[in-house]
């Protein structure tokens, strides 16, 4: 079969980009419009929950010292913005949760291709991998304190523990099923291994990779505010625990809603870049 004839036929990584003659957006267009992807409506209860919220402050419904009016809340942000220590700590975190989920989703990727296309390799390591994923990554926070102490790598540690599971057995199952008429169009194609697996197999176990990295980001967003909470003296996990000893509730309450906002924008994020690298799948909308 000549080369030409070869490369006529399609594969998952080559398939025909959607029909129309439109441009498309640059990148920053296409995230804006992916983060933008939310039905107005989405806006009602948010909207609803603040008018409660200041009712519930203004008609003295719940004590001040619980539940702060709106305004304060926005002054202690202000507050801790310019005169303490939000900003570094802010900092802190993500330093954390992007070091984690870089090092958590690597090894897990490559350990994860490397099951699916071995069945020994699987074996040999999954009576222990799936003993370990049933420990919680916060239980073994306390044995890990004690060898690395309470410094970052013990919280990176951790949450890149939490984030390898989930990768890891999504890329091994979106390996093993790769559709078999692939692999036989490989064998007609004389593809190498190495070729077989970029060419083919990654491109379609790539919906289920991508969808675990996507819960992986925020499982680990999440999971830094325990770390912190429980072995650090700096990030937001700190100073929730921190206001919450000394009932702090303004600043509180700052924290979470920076961690709610911050965990909306890596979603996002996220979903941005599952639309972009399955570009090639029509019809797929994550």
């Amino acid at each position: 079969m000549s080369s030409s004839s070869a490369n006529a036929i399609p594969t998952p990584a080559a398939l025909p980009a959607p029909a129309g003659g439109q441009a498309r957006p640059g990148l920053w267009g296409q995230f804006i419009a992916a983060a933008g992807r939310q039905n107005y409506i989405g806006l009602i209860l948010p909207a609803i929950i603040l008018a409660l919220w200041q009712a519930s402050a203004s008609f003295g419904w719940v004590d001040k010292v619980f539940l702060p009016e709106p305004a304060k809340v926005v002054t202690a942000f202000w507050t801790m913005l310019t005169k303490q220590y939000l900003a570094q700590d802010f900092l802190s975190s993500v330093s954390i949760v992007g070091q984690a989920f870089i090092y958590g989703s690597l090894a897990a990727l490559v350990l994860g291709v490397a099951a699916g296309l071995s069945q020994k390799v699987e074996q040999f390591f999954g009576p222990t991998f799936d003993t370990i994923r049933h420990i919680p990554g916060i239980a073994w926070l306390p044995l890990i304190v004690l060898w690395l102490g309470i410094g970052a790598p013990a919280k990176i540690l951790v949450i890149a523990k939490s984030v390898f599971f989930p990768v890891f057995l999504n890329t091994l199952q979106g390996i093993r099923n790769v559709d078999k008429n692939y692999i036989e169009l490989s064998r007609v194609l004389t593809l190498t291994r190495a070729q077989l697996v970029r060419k083919i197999i990654l491109p379609a176990a790539a919906p289920n990779i991508m969808v675990s990295l996507r819960y992986a980001a925020g499982l680990a967003w999440a999971l830094v505010v325990v770390a912190e909470g429980l072995s650090g003296l700096e990030g937001l996990g700190f100073l929730i625990f921190r206001a919450q000893g000394l009932l702090l509730t303004d600043q509180l309450m700052v924290c979470m809603a920076i961690i709610g906002l911050v965990g909306f924008a890596i979603d996002r994020g996220m979903f941005w870049l599952q639309r972009r690298v399955l570009r090639w799948k029509q019809g797929y909308d994550g």
